[in-house]
């Protein structure tokens, strides 16, 4: 695609040119794959254009990445990175349907990119089968808009959350636990994770869905709605659950929204953090990132 350039004018009133890029140009087939979309006032052909622009960093191709990877990918969302370094296991498979019988034993960036071509063939995936740590975070994340947290464990969460506050970049969080989920995004100067816990849990305290066990369905209640999350971002309508979070219990089918407030004394948003870099998680949690 060719490179147009912008008048302007320098600081001691020079004239210049500043390269612009040229609007995205749908294919009449993109057209019509998203036609649906293209028609609502709140998305159109401008905001189609800004989800085919955009990228996600998708931390989790388990329980709550399938439902975000296959609907942010079926929305159009360009370019989708995609952090896991786990194999796929009968156990996942009653609840994480990007993957299938014929994936077990096979990692699962590969059976997620598979699942996603059939959804979008024109998405980028960018599969990172590693464990994400202090060491490589910032360089993984360095090239998306927003970082997606679907993992199951503590030390993740927190490690996302301060990439998220020192890099700058909006994090839409979700969690589950049997029968309950929760969900709200974090945008920065606006509080995060550590303004809604500040601290972990003691170590054994909260069981894993490994020992308390997941009900299916939910994380594909609990993923598709940040899904939703992170689509309005992008498109920049709606209200986002900013200083929000959003609780649901299955069992009853009841849901609440209680307010989060930023904690002015927050190490890592708050007006003197102590949290200036990336610290050793595990050892903040006491308990391993992974088992």
């Amino acid at each position: 695609m060719a490179t147009t350039t912008e008048r302007t004018t320098t600081a001691n009133g020079a004239a210049a040119t500043a390269p612009i890029d040229p609007p995205r140009v749908m294919t009449p087939q993109q057209v019509q794959r998203f036609s649906r979309h293209i028609i609502m006032p709140q998305v159109g052909s401008v905001g189609q254009r800004k989800l085919m622009d955009a990228s996600v960093l998708l931390i989790g191709a388990g329980g709550l990445g399938s439902p975000l990877a296959m609907y942010l990918a079926a929305a159009g969302v360009g370019k989708i990175g995609i952090v896991d370094f786990d194999d796929v296991d009968i156990t996942n498979l009653h609840r994480q349907l990007l993957h299938g019988h014929d994936d077990i034993g096979r990692p699962k960036v590969d059976s997620a990119e598979d699942t996603i071509r059939e959804i979008n063939p024109d998405a980028e995936i960018v599969k990172i089968a590693k464990h994400i740590n202090s060491e490589n975070a910032m360089e993984i994340a360095e090239e998306f808009d927003i970082l997606i947290d679907g993992t199951d464990n503590f030390p993740t969460r927190y490690l996302i959350n301060d990439l998220g506050v020192l890099m700058g970049k909006p994090v839409v969080h979700g969690s589950i636990f049997m029968f309950d989920g929760q969900v709200t995004t974090f945008l920065p100067e606006q509080g995060c994770y550590r303004c809604l816990y500040p601290a972990p849990p003691p170590p054994g305290m909260v069981p894993s869905c490994a020992e308390a066990g997941v009900l299916g369905v939910l994380p594909g209640i609990i993923g598709s709605l940040m899904a939703t999350e992170a689509i309005k971002l992008i498109l920049g309508v709606g209200k986002p659950l900013v200083n929000r979070l959003l609780m649901v219990d299955a069992l009853d089918m009841d849901m609440r929204t209680v307010k989060i407030r930023k904690d002015p004394n927050c190490p890592a948003c708050g007006e003197n953090p102590t949290v200036t870099e990336l610290i050793d998680y595990e050892a903040f949690c006491g308990m391993p990132a992974f088992e």
